[in-house]
């Protein structure tokens, strides 16, 4: 009996056994069936045909596609913008450099003058503070040349040709000659020294404005290309805008150095302006010591006489 019962176990366990074993490759055959039941029907195979759009339709859909497809990169350097512009904005850009140019050369110069200027003005001014009188002042300064030596010579030359009435007459009418005359050259010296500070003025007051006409232009003709292309992409009109503003941005490169250049030079010739004022009330007090000591001698040569 228990053989038996041995037996039948085993024979139970070997049929477990088989059928674990058989699970899996049922379980592979089938599954593809049920995951895709498509494949075992298949649909048949029906082309269904495209719309076709009229013809202005379709031109409209290319110029969309055309208009919105990529724009080609454009060179926004200043000089590729320059090379962009209109013909407008390029003759603008261009005035407007040489105006800085003019500019610059301005400065350049008249700041040479200036300092050769004020450095004679100084030596003369020396020179006539260590005289003692007008006679001695001219022979010190010799050949030294400027507007400071001229006030020198002309009031020596003012005093050498009213010499023979001064016996007779008062040193008043002497001192007002000699005053028109160092009046007169410094008023010469002056506007010679301010030539060209004018042109200073008005590049800095004009420049701003061409460069706006230069940009109006420029933007102008951009909102004439967004016309003609019908569309409203930025990037199409971009470089047009970019190249109007640059204008603009020269116009300020050339206004803003001549307004501060202007305005050094106003303050500089205001300074030599105050030099070559003292350099005259230095030679009016040797006009006056030399017609004091010229009437000195005269009195006292008409006392020794009357003795």
């Amino acid at each position: 009996m228990t053989g038996f019962w041995q037996k039948s176990c085993v024979a139970a366990f070997m049929c477990v056994v088989l059928l674990i074993s058989s699970a899996p490759s049922f379980t592979q055959e089938a599954t593809p069936e049920m995951a895709n039941p498509a494949v075992s029907s298949p649909l048949p195979n029906v082309e269904a045909p495209m719309p076709q759009l009229p013809a202005s339709a379709a031109s409209s859909q290319a110029l969309t596609d055309v208009q919105d497809g990529p724009i080609l990169p454009h060179d926004l350097s200043p000089w590729g913008m320059f090379m962009a512009a209109d013909w407008v904005v390029k003759a603008v850009m261009i005035g407007l450099a040489l105006a800085s140019l003019l500019t610059w050369t301005i400065w350049i110069a008249k700041s040479m003058e200036l300092a050769g200027a004020r450095k004679r003005v100084h030596k003369v001014l020396k020179t006539i503070g260590d005289s003692a009188t007008l006679t001695e002042a001219t022979e010190s300064i010799g050949n030294v040349q400027g507007p400071a030596a001229m006030l020198v010579r002309a009031a020596e030359d003012e005093v050498r040709l009213s010499a023979p009435i001064l016996p007779r007459v008062s040193s008043e009418g002497v001192k007002e000659r000699v005053t028109s005359r160092l009046v007169r050259i410094e008023a010469k010296a002056v506007r010679r020294l301010s030539k060209g500070t004018g042109i200073l003025a008005t590049i800095g007051s004009v420049a701003p404005f061409v460069g706006l006409f230069g940009t109006v232009w420029g933007i102008m003709n951009s909102f004439i290309g967004i016309s003609q292309t019908q569309t409203t992409n930025l990037a199409v009109v971009a470089p047009g805008i970019a190249e109007a503003l640059l204008a603009t941005a020269i116009g300020l490169v050339a206004a803003i150095p001549a307004v501060v250049i202007y305005n050094i030079f106003a303050r500089a010739i205001s300074g030599y302006r105050q030099l070559l004022g003292d350099a005259s009330a230095s030679v009016e007090r040797l006009v006056s010591r030399e017609l004091d000591f010229r009437t000195a001698a005269i009195h006292a040569k008409e006392f020794r006489a009357a003795e």
